[in-house]
């Protein structure tokens, strides 16, 4: 028999679309968070706009106003979260006006969360986007004064010390040089105490481990040109959201911070990669975005199944969206759905629920 959803999906507005595993919400994320109950979430990831100083198309705030307006959703993504829960940020660098000195806004952010809204830290990681062109221009193209900015912050924090994670489930493939190491170790290694203090022994890389455990540097090159989403934008007219972060950063923390049918939030979806990574991984997710052009935008992730007709009939239906049905996107059922179907996506009546006005 097929689990009914908790309710957390009851207690939300009706959606704009929804799939099998989630739906995306138009509307203010800290009014949708408000209705969101207690400790019903396992993973925050979000990639918020930047304290910029050039206003950008997606509406990102002043440097001076940022960090209270970002720490202001804090206390109900704290509130939102399970014990074991985490929350991912991604934050940009900047510089301060007029001069090559860094803003440190994003440091500011991590203290506030912290020390005020009771976050910790369980671990910071930085995105390397080795394909981001060089900037600030001033900086770094005009006078050259400075390197290219290609590296994101990336703020794990967790609701309370010992949040779920399991690295296992991201485990990196071996150089060739530990493949040949553990291909005949004794040839190759002798233990002994390193300098460092740490004692290496024969067993230090079992075949059994499956991979290298990566760092806390993740190299993620930003370079979507050819996908789904892209070409779907083209047929419809638009040219897709223009601060989109890769699949592959939600994908790495969704799979080590979450399981199988665990509650993913994303609170300012754009176009929504972080729902559709949680799809594809069979978790379950709730996508937030304030732009009613940005979230229809974003259904089109979901519309690779359907006739190109289709597609720009549902479209142009979103596209002009005042809170009536859900455009349903599940598409056809597939193996993974049906063998995963009693671990928790949603059931038909599931979707009648959040088909309600």
């Amino acid at each position: 028999m097929t689990r009914r959803l908790p309710n957390v999906f009851d207690s939300l507005p009706t959606p704009v679309y929804k799939t099998r595993s989630g739906a995306a919400y138009l509307g203010d994320s800290k009014d949708i968070l408000a209705q969101v109950p207690d400790e019903s979430v396992d993973l925050v990831v979000t990639s918020p706009p930047f304290a910029l100083l050039r206003q950008k198309a997606y509406g990102n705030k002043d440097q001076a106003e940022y960090v209270d307006w970002l720490c202001s959703f804090g206390a109900q993504i704290r509130r939102v979260l399970r014990e074991t829960g985490s929350f991912v940020l991604d934050l940009g660098g900047a510089y301060q006006r007029g001069v090559p000195v860094r803003s440190l806004y994003q440091y500011r952010v991590l203290l506030k969360m912290c020390d005020e809204l009771g976050f910790f830290l369980a671990e910071e990681f930085f995105w390397h986007n080795p394909a981001k062109l060089p900037s600030p221009i001033e900086w770094v193209n005009k006078r050259k004064l400075r390197a290219k900015d290609s590296v994101d912050t990336v703020w794990w924090f967790s609701k309370s010390e010992w949040p779920k994670a399991d690295i296992r489930n991201v485990l990196v493939p071996y150089s060739e040089r530990m493949k040949t190491l553990l291909k005949n170790p004794e040839k190759f290694y002798k233990a002994k105490d390193r300098p460092s203090g740490h004692e290496i022994s024969m067993g230090f890389g079992s075949p059994g481990n499956g991979g290298a455990i990566p760092p806390n540097l993740l190299q993620i090159p930003n370079t979507e040109s050819n996908s789904s989403y892209l070409r779907l934008a083209k047929l419809v007219g638009l040219q897709g959201h223009p601060a989109r972060f890769p699949a592959a950063l939600p994908e790495f923390f969704i799979k080590f911070l979450t399981d199988h049918d665990d509650l993913v939030v994303d609170i300012f979806a754009g176009s929504n990669t972080t729902g559709r990574v949680a799809e594809q991984l069979g978790r379950r997710w709730i996508a937030m975005e304030l732009d009613a052009d940005y979230i229809a935008a974003s259904a089109l992730r979901f519309m690779d199944h359907l006739p190109e007709s289709k597609i720009s009939e549902t479209f142009g239906t979103l596209s002009t969206w005042n809170k009536g049905e859900p455009a349903d996107l599940s598409g056809p059922p597939t193996l993974f759905d049906a063998t995963t179907a009693s671990a928790g996506r949603l059931t038909d009546e599931d979707h009648g629920r959040l088909g309600r006005p």
